[in-house]
Parts: C-alpha cells; sequence; structure tokens
C-alpha cells in the first residue's frame, strides 16, 4: 500500500492566518499611529523651549515686559520655517508678567491641524498643556 506524503497548508488554513493577522493589524495600528503622533509632542516641545529663552532674551531688551515680544521680533528663527516642521509656532497672551506660547499641528505627515501644545510662562512658573492629539502633554 502506497501513502500519499504530501505537506503543506490548505488554502482554508492560509485564509484563516490572513484573517488573524487582518485582526490584529486593524486593532493594534490605531495605537500604533497615535503614539507616533503623541511623539511628535518632543518636537514642539523642543521647539517651544528655544522660543522661549528667546522671549526672555526679548524680556530683559524691553525692560521687564513680555509686550511686543512676538516670533517675528525674537531673535531666532521662526522653527514653523525649518524643513520637515510639524508645528506652527506663535507667542500670545504677552503682558508684563505672563505670555503663552502655542504650538499648532500642521496637516503634513497626517497631522489634524488643530491639536495644540501651549507653554505658558506666568507668575507661578512654566505650565505646559495640549489639546487634540496632545491632550497628556505635561
Amino acid at each position: 500500500m502506497k501513502l500519499n506524503k504530501r505537506s503543506g497548508f490548505t488554502l482554508l488554513e492560509i485564509i484563516i492566518v490572513i484573517i488573524i493577522v487582518g485582526v490584529l493589524a486593524s486593532l493594534a495600528l490605531p495605537r500604533f499611529f497615535a503614539t507616533v503622533e503623541f511623539s511628535r509632542s518632543t518636537e514642539a516641545l523642543q521647539n517651544a523651549s528655544v522660543v522661549r529663552q528667546s522671549v526672555e532674551r526679548c524680556y530683559l531688551g524691553r525692560s521687564g515686559t513680555y509686550v511686543g515680544c512676538v516670533i517675528s521680533a525674537l531673535d531666532v528663527e521662526n522653527p514653523s520655517t525649518t524643513p520637515g516642521s510639524h508645528f506652527a509656532y506663535i507667542v500670545t497672551g504677552q503682558s508684563a508678567t505672563v505670555y503663552t506660547i502655542q504650538a499648532t499641528r500642521g496637516t503634513i505627515n497626517g497631522g489634524d491641524g488643530t491639536s495644540r501644545i501651549f507653554v505658558e510662562q506666568g507668575l507661578n512658573g512654566v505650565t505646559r498643556s495640549g489639546t487634540g492629539t496632545f491632550i497628556g502633554v505635561r
């Protein structure tokens, strides 16, 4: 008696594996993309730190007031003009003692164009916050 020794996978087994991989990917990929997007907050915080240092120099040059210390008046290049930048930066809410640096996520590389990161210098020090994708930024 001769036995048929064929080895390999059946079409049904291959289809089941493809379905399982597809389900796992559909669960993992959105989380992965959200993590990648949130990691872009380091770019905004690093650039906000550079802008903040420049605003502090502007404060000293204006005899102790933040009024007029806008991005165009600072001694550093606007970080949003660098190639590959994912954020647009503005300095808002200037008074004698308070200002806010706002980084708005652009639409490049999957950004939504509405998520923001705020770095506020106030009487109690520096606070960081975010909206949208960056709501957990500290």
